[in-house]
């Protein structure tokens, strides 16, 4: 017998819902790799800013005293966040108060920085051991989508070291007795690792940016490091950020040995033709005596994605960044 045309048009609103779905369904997966899948309403304790950089110049530009551009969050009708202007003397004028500074990977523009940075606070404000939670700072540097995915990220992988410099300038304004955790993911942790490479000398040396050594500091200093882009050495005994680890009283680094992203971190430099920390981890050992030192694989609960939404929407793992940033702040 023929179908009916009735039967026959139900058969092809059919197919076409499911091939409507399977493309909304693939769109979603792709806009979290990137960090663009928007964010809910922060709540009303939020206490979130952002330090942009991505007006400042790169590493044959580089201001002597960087301007950065200051925006905090202020909630609007319906708890929306209604991003202002702001002072960055405004952003530490609480020295007692935590601080917890974001440093996101790369392809992110300045709204999915922002939203991705809204999502670490909530997670934050859940495992904060006092009522006020931690004020978070996004700190957005220029890793907005440039052409080719190996050159873009060639490119970004240099724009670290710049903004290294530029985060140390932050980290020298901060009160050395305010408590301070920072959360680097992906170029992130390159990123962290640079400004502690300029501040993280022996009481007494000159420092770059003109700010006490914080190894000098006697206010806590934790480090998260999410599926960092960064050698695999980078804190071994001879790596060449070993002397962060001088300065810091808690470090936490959760990895993901499949990840497709990390796997190629070699290609991005061939002069240094060693995997990424984030691929392969480093030994407890490497840390220093008297700092906490926590490591996690997280490949049975990512995969192979390399997005910090995934790390952020599992429980596990979002408490593992909260509380490696905010314990004994």
């Amino acid at each position: 017998m023929r179908p009916s045309a009735v039967s026959l048009r139900q058969a092809i609103w059919t197919v076409m819902h499911a091939t409507i779905a399977n493309i909304v369904m693939l769109a979603t997966i792709l806009l979290m790799s990137f960090g663009t899948v928007a964010e809910a309403a922060p709540d009303t304790s939020s206490d979130v800013w952002v330090v942009s950089t991505r007006c400042l110049g790169g590493t044959c530009n580089v201001p002597e005293t960087p301007r950065f551009s200051v925006e905090q969050c202020v909630l609007a009708n319906g708890g929306r966040c209604n991003w202002q202007r702001a002072e960055l003397s405004d952003m530490l004028a609480e020295p007692a108060r935590p601080l917890v500074i974001f440093i996101h990977g790369n392809r992110y523009d300045t709204g999915s920085a922002k939203q991705q940075g809204l999502a670490l606070s909530r997670r934050l404000a859940r495992f904060s051991p006092t009522d006020a939670p931690a004020r978070t700072v996004i700190f957005s540097w220029p890793s907005e989508r440039q052409g080719c995915l190996l050159h873009d990220g060639r490119a970004k992988y240099q724009r670290c070291y710049t903004d290294g410099h530029y985060l140390a300038a932050l980290l020298a304004k901060v009160n050395p007795e305010q408590p301070v955790a920072i959360v680097g993911y992906s170029f992130g942790a390159l990123i962290s690792l640079k400004a502690f490479d300029e501040l993280c000398r022996p009481a007494g040396e000159q420092l770059p940016c003109g700010g006490d050594s914080l190894k000098c500091r006697p206010g806590v200093l934790n480090m998260v490091l999410v599926a960092p882009a960064v050698r695999s050495d980078a804190l071994a005994p001879r790596g060449p950020y070993r002397d962060a680890l001088a300065c810091l009283d808690r470090l936490t680094v959760i990895i993901n040995s499949r990840d497709e992203a990390l796997r190629f971190f070699p290609l991005l430099d061939p002069r240094v033709d060693v995997p990424a920390l984030g691929y392969v981890g480093m030994p407890g050992s490497w840390a220093a005596a008297d700092t906490t030192f926590r490591i996690r694989d997280a490949t049975s609960i990512v995969g192979r994605e390399h997005s910090l939404l995934r790390y952020l929407e599992s429980a596990t793992l979002s408490a593992i960044i909260a509380t490696g940033a905010v314990a004994g702040l």
